[in-house]
């Protein structure tokens, strides 16, 4: 949350600003969590003129859904949906939307994003065959290295570092700053994923309509990722969702775009 708001004060002194505001979504089981989080801010928001406002009490009900209790009554020119493992750069949400001013026919934009090792993490993506995504998420690290132009290939390594990206197929869900009327527009997430893969659905629905950008100079740090690590309950809500997402978009088991 401090990267955040940080990040929100180098917002307000590049571009005129109404009061921000921040919605906390609570899945989780601990009663205290959200005001605990709250009372750190307190002063912050006062200063930053920052609402922040708390959806809890509903349960897990799921990535996407939790998402959708906000996107459906934001009334804002731009959203971002973040994760709490992220960390942003200082003038990250400046950087993006400077860029969303500019190119009106932009309806996400993704950043660059490393893990706290300093490896660059590929939040861009192409459409994904599943054997590719069985061996980035399943395999051994040396096996992977015997496909490693597949993985490069599905994970966009040959764009610029430099340079907007532009008709990015898939975007992750951990940091999406999106243009609020076409998140509406399509009505958000697809709330049949719990989760997993409902960033992948967003991203080729919204694609439809507008352009998805990779845009490296917002950079943040993710810490997040790796369903096959975190034991056989996210596994097997990999799997259903990956069921669900393939038989929506048609299965694509070999061949990598």
């Amino acid at each position: 949350m401090s990267s955040l708001l940080q990040s929100i004060r180098h917002l307000r002194n590049s571009f005129p600003l109404s009061v921000t505001q921040i919605f906390l979504v609570d899945n989780s089981e601990h009663p205290d969590w959200g005001l605990e989080l709250f009372d750190e801010c307190a002063v912050d928001q006062r200063e930053l003129e920052v609402e922040l406002r708390l959806s809890r009490g509903h349960g897990n009900v799921g990535f996407g859904r939790g998402h959708n209790l906000v996107i459906n009554e934001l009334k804002s020119t731009y959203h971002l949906i973040l994760n709490p493992d992220v960390t942003l750069d200082e003038d990250c949400v400046a950087e993006g939307i400077n860029y969303l001013n500019l190119h009106p026919q932009t309806a996400i934009a993704s950043p660059h994003a490393t893990g706290f090792d300093g490896k660059q993490q590929h939040l861009c993506k192409t459409f994904p065959a599943l054997f590719t995504l069985l061996v980035r998420g399943f395999w051994p690290a040396p096996w992977q290295k015997l496909f490693v132009k597949r993985l490069a290939k599905y994970e966009l390594h040959e764009m610029s570092k430099i340079e907007p990206g532009t008709g990015i197929p898939i975007v992750s869900g951990c940091f999406m700053l999106c243009r609020t009327e076409l998140l509406q527009q399509v009505q958000g997430f697809d709330e049949n994923y719990f989760l997993y893969f409902e960033d992948f659905d967003l991203s080729l629905r919204i694609g439809k309509i507008a352009d998805i950008v990779y845009l490296p100079s917002m950079r943040i740090v993710h810490v997040g990722g790796h369903a096959a690590r975190k034991g056989i309950r996210h596994l097997l809500m990999f799997v259903k969702s990956a069921w669900y997402f393939y038989n929506t978009y048609g299965w694509r088991v070999f061949k990598q775009i």
